[in-house]
């Protein structure tokens, strides 16, 4: 009998133990992984573009001085850049004419020949490695595929080449290049303003 008393006396100051053991076990902590996102920087972007006149194709550079774009971050470069949508100001317009009509002519003859002449706007559009931005302009909607030049997940490039008549946008030029006549002939004498027109965006991507 005294042996079963001491065996049981055992048992039960093991399980005790045991149980005290389990509660003095502390959950093991997962570390936290800070997840690094870039976000596109608005004061840091720049839209030039540059058209062309006369049958020798001069470039005639000009750019966009405002820009706003929607808060959207990403885990990636890409991610930041997909689905962002943006839009441009026509009256932030400037070609740094030394003769300060330039400006006033584009903006009058040419975007104020469309619809919807306050705004262009548009979404980018990059997935995988193929990247394009689909802007409204004169009430079309429509898609210039880019090339993207991305500097150590900072500085981004995207250049593209539009061509007016995907935007309907050729009575447009026809009323530009009627009030630039003169200007836009080349040795040749003839008058002319190309379809095509050149687009460069440069940003720069903040981390948060």
């Amino acid at each position: 009998m005294k042996k079963t008393s001491v065996l049981i006396l055992a048992l039960s100051l093991s399980i005790i133990a045991c149980k005290k053991e389990k509660k003095e076990t502390k959950p093991i902590e997962k570390e936290t992984v800070a997840t690094e996102k870039f976000v596109v920087k608005p004061e840091a972007t720049s839209i030039k573009w540059t058209a062309y006149k006369t049958t020798d194709k001069v470039g005639v550079g000009g750019e966009f001085t405002t820009s706003k774009f929607e808060i959207k971050s990403g885990s990636s470069p890409q991610e930041a850049l997909n689905n962002l949508n943006f839009s441009i100001p026509i009256s932030s317009l400037f070609t740094n004419d030394a003769t300060n009509t330039r400006d006033a002519k584009i903006k009058a003859s040419f975007f104020g020949a469309m619809l919807d002449t306050e705004f262009l706007k548009g979404t980018l559009n990059y997935v995988d490695d193929s990247c394009s931005a689909s802007l409204t302009m004169n009430g079309v909607t429509h898609n210039i595929p880019l090339e993207v030049k991305i500097e150590e997940e900072r500085r981004v490039t995207l250049t593209g080449v539009m061509n007016l008549k995907d935007w309907n946008a050729l009575d447009a030029l026809a009323s530009l290049n009627k009030v630039c006549f003169d200007l836009h002939k080349g040795p040749d004498g003839v008058s002319k303003t190309w379809e095509d027109v050149v687009i460069e965006v440069n940003t720069y991507l903040r981390k948060n």
